[in-house]
């Protein structure tokens, strides 16, 4: 589990932060084959919570046999949309990519003022 500090929550280096996180363990899990796409991954998935989710509040990496669970908590109760395609926009396409790269993805709002949002890749 990495805890985004409230300060940098909102600042882009967190994005950078997130991915040496996903680094760091799936190289200490022993996970390598799949560390490239799962940071992609985080980095969608926290660049959205800081965009649209009033900043990241925590990152967490769950392993289950083949498969990898990246979930990013944040402060909002908004549902993640993924927009239309629109080849003119500059942004718009990150849930598109993390729908591409996982076998699944989707959110929950447990109770109170946050949201997960989740991911799901196969190893």
């Amino acid at each position: 589990m990495f805890p985004f500090h409230q300060r940098s929550a909102l600042e882009p280096a967190c994005v950078a932060t997130a991915r040496r996180f996903v680094d760091q363990t799936l190289t200490t899990w022993g996970v390598i084959e799949i560390a490239f796409d799962a940071q992609l991954v985080v980095s969608e998935l926290v660049t959205n919570a800081m965009r649209h989710g009033g900043g990241a509040v925590q990152l967490r990496l769950l392993a289950h046999q083949a498969e990898l669970a990246c979930v990013v908590t944040d402060h909002s109760q908004t549902v993640p949309v993924a927009a239309a395609p629109d080849v003119f926009s500059e942004y718009g396409r990150g849930l598109r990519l993390v729908d591409a790269l996982c076998t699944t993805w989707g959110w929950l709002i447990p109770g109170g003022p946050r949201k997960l949002v989740w991911a799901v890749l196969a190893g």
